[in-house]
């Protein structure tokens, strides 16, 4: 006699513009899923997505205009934040105070406070999930590259170059208030459109020590933050790493993450994983040929079908330690790492001169926020 299978999680999307629409697409296509309601103070918004989900086949959800209201009328298991990203946190915490497991969309906030005040609410409530978006992660190139380096295959790692080479108009920029803001963008080509990358980067990499770094304002106007960053990283193993990130690369060149070691090197480029040449233990050599079995194992953690992607499949990670009772593959420690690894670049540049990450971590920068003349806001 087969098992039934288990009751979807019952999701509430807070959110419901681009981001949110995604996920509740993702939700969609999942079984381990059903959205029973949208968070958004811009009725029409929620509406189209309700429509979208109706029109997929599933359940009308409910519509609210705050998050209280949906917490307040119960069935709700899990909460997924897509708000504007100087929002994340506070809202996180306001679900998890209610009871319910949380997934954030990266970046997990845009200060270290509100953050660590998570981190501090999550401790508090062991069986309660905390995720933090970063599908990147789950992409077969990055998952061949992460168990040929977590298998020793590359040796000592030694360096990594990480490239994000993007290009947004202005018109992206002016499309909306809050774009190119320090409080609710919380920074421009890093902060927004890189930290998925960056993420990857720690993941290879390791603890990230310190930090140098400059940041620019060069090709767009009416903007607080940066469209150029620049950083060197150095890792606690000893392994150095180049950060390049920009919203000026016309006509947009993507996304470019080298890894290198004494045994072998990888390039992911455009999700795909373009380079792989190593050596095992007993000396056998391991190149883009063979490396297709890697990939085969890896795409096997996920969810198969026409709809499979990294985001259903980090949805599926997440679902699974809920029912678990168990940590993510992607943490809320992940993220909050990220997270002071890119307010450490901002720091550097902008008090020019080298961060240590752990200083981020602990709050040592918090009061730098009394300061006055920054390029860049230091925030609480």
């Amino acid at each position: 006699m087969s098992t039934p299978a288990p009751a979807p999680l019952r999701l509430a999307v807070v959110g419901c513009g681009v981001i949110g629409r995604l996920h509740a697409e993702v939700a969609a296509h999942s079984p381990d899923l059903e959205v029973v309601a949208l968070v958004d103070p811009y009725e029409p918004g929620a509406a189209a997505v309700a429509a979208q989900l109706t029109g997929l086949g599933q359940p009308e959800p409910r519509i609210f205009a705050d998050l209280a209201a949906a917490l307040d009328g119960g069935g709700i298991d899990v909460v997924a934040v897509c708000t504007l990203s100087g929002t994340h946190a506070s809202l996180a915490l306001e679900a998890l105070e209610a009871g319910a497991h949380v997934v954030v969309e990266k970046p997990l906030d845009v200060a270290m406070g509100p953050a660590r005040r998570l981190r501090e609410a999550a401790a508090e409530r062991p069986g309660q999930v905390v995720a933090v978006i970063s599908q990147h992660r789950h992409d077969p190139a990055s998952l061949a590259v992460h168990n040929a380096l977590k298998a020793g295959r590359f040796g000592t790692v030694t360096s990594a170059v990480a490239n994000i080479d993007w290009f947004r108009t202005q018109a992206y920029y002016d499309s909306a208030d809050w774009r190119g803001t320090w409080a609710l963008d919380g920074g421009g080509a890093l902060m927004n459109q890189g930290v998925h990358t960056l993420d990857l980067l720690l993941w290879f990499l390791g603890e990230p020590v310190e930090v140098t770094a400059h940041t620019a304002r060069v090709g767009h106007e009416r903007i607080e933050v940066e469209d150029v960053a620049v950083a060197i990283l150095r890792f606690a193993n000893g392994a150095l790493a180049t950060l390049h990130a920009t919203t000026t690369a016309y006509p947009d060149l993507g996304v470019r993450l080298q890894v290198h070691g004494t045994d072998g090197s990888a390039v992911i480029a455009a999700d795909e994983l373009t380079f792989f040449h190593a050596r095992d233990a007993e000396g056998t050599e391991w190149e883009n040929d063979q490396v297709a079995r890697e990939l085969r194992e890896a795409a096997v953690q996920g969810p198969q079908g026409d709809y499979a992607n990294p985001h259903l499949t980090q949805w599926t990670d997440i679902a699974a330690a809920v029912r678990e009772g168990r940590d993510p593959w992607v943490t809320l420690e992940d993220g909050l790492r990220a997270l002071a690894t890119v307010r450490a670049v901002y720091l550097s540049a902008t008090l020019g001169r080298p961060i240590r990450v752990a200083d981020v971590l602990d709050g040592a920068y918090d009061e730098q926020a009394t300061h006055t003349g920054f390029t860049a806001p230091l925030g609480k």
